[in-house]
């Protein structure tokens, strides 16, 4: 038998209860995203180069140059607490809002073409960096860039050093990766700055599990990459291309080079 004041927290229980019931079910506003694939920008993606350059001599060229992505549901995806819950308390996954996954909302196809043009003006920001790294005109060679099926603009920076590697490479004679797998992310414009990018820490975890052991990040995310960094990976925060490339050579040589 209830006294008045037992019934009247229990009956106030019941709809919290109730609400935490259809919380497990309902969709949540949230995206689970996890380490993506890499590609190395120095070698082919399908059998076709992901960096053909005209007009001009190019270099062989040794390591990689891998960028990296992460793996995100749909933003029609249904994520219910259930994932949330057991996605917060893995390493491997991140919860996201999907605004901040998905913000200029529409349908999957729809995001997949805004991605996609993305993806089209970082390449073309990309070879304008290089190009204006390396003192050469805009135009004055033909260089193409092929990477199926990933969007965004995530890949400036990779794109941009490796157009650099196979005309320049390190400015010596050598090569920027020193024969290394350098991985990392960013984007980046046509004066070769570079900005940060999202999903930092799953992108660290793509990286050594495909043999990097350098990787270049952006640097207002250096506490970001540093929150899961794998055993093996070392960070080098940069803001520009040409800082990028300084810090490539400075590794290769034993210089002085910095870290996050």
């Amino acid at each position: 038998m209830f006294t008045p004041r037992a019934r009247t927290l229990a009956l106030a229980a019941l709809p919290v209860a109730a609400l935490i019931g259809t919380a497990a079910f309902a969709p949540l506003p949230f995206t689970l995203a996890q380490p993506g694939t890499t590609a190395n920008v120095l070698g082919d993606d399908h059998g076709t180069p992901v960096i053909s350059i005209k007009g001009t001599p190019t270099r062989s060229t040794e390591g990689e140059l891998r960028m990296t992505t992460i793996v995100a549901t749909g933003p029609e995806a249904d994520v219910g607490l259930g994932d949330v819950v057991d996605s917060w308390f893995r390493t491997d996954r991140a919860v996201m809002p999907r605004d901040s996954v998905y913000p200029t909302g529409g349908s999957e196809k729809e995001i997949e073409r805004h991605n996609l043009d993305d993806m089209a003006k970082s390449q073309d920001a990309a070879v304008d960096a290089a190009l204006n790294y390396l003192g050469r005109k805009p135009g004055s060679v033909d260089i193409t860039l092929h990477l199926a099926d990933i969007g965004g603009p995530s890949a400036g920076l990779f794109f941009a050093l490796g157009i650099v590697d196979k005309l320049d490479g390190d400015g010596s004679g050598g090569d920027l990766t020193g024969g290394r797998v350098i991985a990392g992310t960013g984007t980046i414009d046509a004066d070769g700055d570079v900005g940060a990018v999202g999903g930092v820490s799953l992108k660290t975890q793509a990286a050594r599990r495909d043999g990097a052991t350098v990787f270049l990040v952006p640097k207002a995310e250096c506490s970001e990459a540093k929150s899961e960094l794998p055993d093996g990976l070392r960070l080098i925060p940069v803001t520009t291309l040409k800082g990028a490339v300084d810090s490539l050579r400075a590794l290769d040589r034993g210089g002085k080079v910095p870290g996050c």
